[in-house]
């Protein structure tokens, strides 16, 4: 590969970098819910059952859970030039995998080596950022993240729902695989070598836990809503899950040069900031999730019409993410994080009321405000606590934002979609609509309450203005906690 070396930072010109980074990030983080409303379409091709044809969605998560935190030795280890190319590369080869295949077990494979790259994607590209910005634009900079975060797992049931009614299920790969080709080509002329690598030692042991203990919470999560708490596998992979990741937190403290550093959580404002964002994308997921059910199993709308009332908030939340990012860089995140999961909080339980007659326009408004209130809170509170940390430390704080966010995701999903089958009045043959939908109510009311408690933390915020934050190369972090002000 050629550029081996670090790039001057000065010297580099930012926009094609940033390009192709939010074009990759997009792309992988859209194959999370472009299978959503494909699902019954597959399952009729393939003659698969529901629970089998799920994983489809799951194992792209798994997969990506398990990823993340071997993201940040994987920084330290390879450049950024061909760290990018790799994990893009995979991830156009998974798609063309799903493109060509004749079974599920394929189709599965394809999925699996498609997450694989997407789940370095995420981390990778925020670092990325870290460095290139100073700490005064970061925020405008982590705006544009926002975009990719909330704009494109939105848009992923709209792009479905419209393609499957019109062509076969493959064409949500194949709309997919050219644009992650086009991304690399464009990749290897202009992306440079940002990061400096430190070459860790390879703790083969860490990862084997790492994955055990994120892969076993995650898959038993996952499971639960298909299959119950009670059911044996579920309760046999959390177990395991906890057990793994137990140990795998006691041995990184004992590494000199751990995986994934939990000592970025040390920092309050960091771990805080980190609390309040997994709560809003199980804010964000949770409603993706939840909404399309009620709508077409329940309300009576098309896959086309559930798709479509995510789509007014996924605009809002795409143009607005750059600006409440110039918002932060001037202000700082303290305010527009409490205003956003006010917002998040008022929207939930306003789905508490939720009816057989329920119309379309009030979906759709009250999804819309509610994306609003959640591109105020994703990436100015992300960057408010990565600010805190130093350069050394920036990939092992992203890496530990996004295996936060992903398992807060897969388990904060699990157990609202548990909530609403549980809390439904009847869900046999002859259940009645209002019946079902009495569990989908409770389940926001059970966000909202997710939602007050991550409010209730917000005001126990620093603001975080650039001019306050003093990058210190040797500590952890330089940030603390306080009182409101």
């Amino acid at each position: 590969m050629r550029n081996e070396q670090v790039q001057d930072i000065t010297q580099i010109n930012k926009l094609p970098i940033v390009a192709v980074l939010i074009t990759g990030a997009f792309l992988a983080i859209l194959n999370q819910t472009l299978l959503a409303t494909a699902i019954p379409h597959i399952m009729a091709d393939l003659q698969l059952t529901e629970n089998t044809a799920q994983w489809l969605t799951t194992i792209f998560m798994l997969v990506n859970g398990i990823m993340i935190p071997i993201t940040a030795f994987l920084i330290e280890t390879f450049t950024t030039r061909r760290l990018f190319l790799s994990a893009m590369g995979m991830f156009a080869v998974g798609t063309l995998i799903c493109i060509a295949a004749p079974n599920f077990a394929v189709l599965m494979t394809g999925r699996i080596i498609q997450a694989a790259g997407a789940g370095i994607m995420m981390p990778l590209m925020m670092t990325i950022f870290l460095f290139i910005f100073p700490i005064e634009k970061r925020g405008t900079a982590m705006g544009m993240v926002g975009l990719v975060i909330g704009f494109a797992p939105a848009m992923g049931p709209v792009v479905s729902g419209w393609l499957v009614e019109q062509y076969h299920w493959k064409s949500l790969f194949l709309l997919v695989f050219p644009l992650a080709v086009l991304d690399v080509i464009i990749a290897y002329f202009v992306m440079k070598n940002i990061t400096e690598r430190s070459f860790p030692k390879v703790d083969y042991l860490s990862i084997i836990l790492s994955t055990v203990g994120f892969g076993g919470l995650l898959y038993g999560f996952s499971s639960a809503g298909n299959y119950g708490w009670s059911d044996q596998v579920v309760i046999i992979s959390i177990a395991a899950g906890v057990i793994a990741l137990v140990f795998f937190i006691r041995r990184q403290f004992q590494l000199e040069q751990p995986i994934l550093e939990f000592r970025v959580l040390k920092n309050p404002l960091f771990t805080i900031t980190t609390v309040i964002t997994m709560i809003a994308f199980i804010g964000l997921i949770a409603a993706e999730t939840i909404l399309p059910i009620y709508m077409q199993r329940m309300a009576g709308y098309t896959a086309f019409e559930s798709g479509m009332v995510i789509m007014p908030g996924a605009l809002l939340m795409g143009f607005m993410s750059p600006i409440n990012g110039r918002i932060f860089d001037r202000f700082g995140a303290r305010w527009l994080v409490i205003i956003g999961l006010a917002l998040l909080t008022i929207t939930s339980l306003l789905y508490t009321n939720l009816t057989v007659d329920t119309s379309l326009a009030y979906l759709t408004i009250v999804f819309t405000v509610r994306m609003l209130g959640i591109s105020m809170i994703m990436m100015p509170a992300t960057t408010a606590g990565l600010n805190q940390l130093s350069k050394k430390m920036i990939p092992h704080g992203s890496a530990m934002t996004n295996t936060m966010r992903q398992v807060a995701a897969s388990i904060g999903t699990a157990i609202l979609v548990t909530v609403m089958t549980n809390s439904a009045l009847d869900t046999g043959e002859n259940a009645l609509p209002s019946d079902m939908i009495h569990g989908v109510n409770v389940a926001f009311y059970v966000a909202a309450a997710l939602s007050l408690v991550a409010l209730i933390l917000a005001f126990r915020m620093k603001e975080t203005r650039p001019e306050q934050v003093k990058e210190n190369p040797q500590a952890v972090g330089a940030g603390s906690m306080k009182a409101g002000q």
